[in-house]
């Protein structure tokens, strides 16, 4: 069932996955230091289930994730530590950066 909207950019030997929960696309998240635009030229990529999002996501080398269920997710498949999500009001947020 999609869940999420995943994009996949690719820049040299980067691959940048932008993937936020499904609901937020388009919308504005207050509560942090400045207003957090879930925008579809970054995020609006293919609607997607979890577990494609999260192979997605092992073959990037940059990720950018917002919302409960994809945060979650990526917590619970140790890919993001607990401690290094940041809120956005109650919406986490996490990227995650492969050197």
């Amino acid at each position: 069932m999609p869940e999420v909207y995943v994009k996949s950019t690719r820049r040299g030997k980067d691959t940048l996955v932008a993937v936020c929960d499904a609901k937020l696309l388009g919308k504005t998240l207050e509560g942090g230091r400045v207003p957090f635009m879930v925008s579809k030229s970054f995020y609006g990529g293919a609607l997607a289930g979890l577990d494609e999002t999260l192979e997605a996501m092992r073959r990037a080398t940059i990720c950018n994730l917002v919302g409960k269920k994809i945060v979650k997710a990526a917590i619970e498949q140790r890919m993001v530590h607990e401690a290094a999500v940041i809120y956005l009001g109650d919406i986490p947020y996490a990227q995650i950066v492969v050197l």
